[in-house]
């Protein structure tokens, strides 16, 4: 099984790549806002900056999961999907825009930019992983057919009954359309006079516009008809008796 390359999976790894530095960046930079009552030298604690880390790499991780593992059938699956990854995927989001959103405002962006702006982040990082995930199914399958084999049997027997015997599957034993045969007639002689050589079936069929297996059969009929057929000589006879002749 190889996976077939699909163009878009580079602009996708491309887009996941740049929303998670932006939205780890922004979540770091968030951690060293101060607050409205810091004293002068305030500086973050390190937990803090640490845990900035954290948000936007749980939001990839729960998406990962609950989109690319191949979960068995049953409600219980469904439910520990709906409740137990998604909460974290929804807390992580949150957290990830709330931070991204105040450092916007901190930084002295309209209500409206502050408000938007984080969704093109963690946006792009979810329609990202889409895009991956979307990609990822496109496979090509090779799978190996080993040649056919004919079981030939050791003693084959030298001769079979005639009632055994029945034509080949590929012999086409439809008689053919008798509208056609006057044509054909015309063609065979036709091609004869020009050519100095008898017509072939593919011939025929390309000059009438029919199938060349049609073709065949109208050719084997008019040889059937212009063969001879021996009619019996009947010996003369004297009072019911056959005389041979001298």
């Amino acid at each position: 099984m190889r996976r077939t390359f699909t163009a878009g999976r580079g602009w996708a790894y491309l887009g996941i790549t740049l929303g998670g530095l932006v939205s780890i960046a922004a979540n770091v930079a968030h951690s060293y806002v101060p607050p409205t009552d810091a004293p002068i030298g305030w500086t973050p604690p390190a937990g803090a900056v640490v845990s900035a880390f954290f948000w936007p790499i749980f939001l990839f991780v729960a998406l990962e999961i609950l989109a690319r593992t191949r979960w068995p059938h049953g409600w219980f699956w469904i439910l520990l999907r709906v409740f137990g990854l998604l909460p974290v995927a929804i807390v992580a989001g949150v957290v990830s825009y709330r931070h991204l959103s105040g450092l916007l405002g901190f930084y002295g962006e309209d209500p409206l930019t502050a408000t938007i702006g984080p969704l093109a982040v963690d946006g792009l990082m979810v329609v990202a992983t889409g895009a991956l995930i979307a990609t990822g199914k496109h496979r090509t399958i090779h799978t190996p057919f080993p040649p056919a084999t004919v079981d030939t049997p050791a003693n084959p027997p030298a001769t079979q009954p005639a009632t055994d015997l029945a034509p080949p599957a590929s012999v086409d034993l439809t008689p053919p359309p008798a509208h056609l045969l006057p044509a054909t007639r015309f063609a065979v002689v036709t091609h004869q006079q020009n050519t100095g050589r008898a017509i072939t079936a593919d011939e025929l069929a390309t000059r009438l516009n029919i199938p060349t297996s049609t073709a065949s059969r109208l050719l084997a009929a008019l040889t059937a008809e212009d063969t001879p057929t021996a009619t019996p000589v009947v010996p003369a006879a004297v009072n019911g008796t056959p005389v041979l002749e001298a």
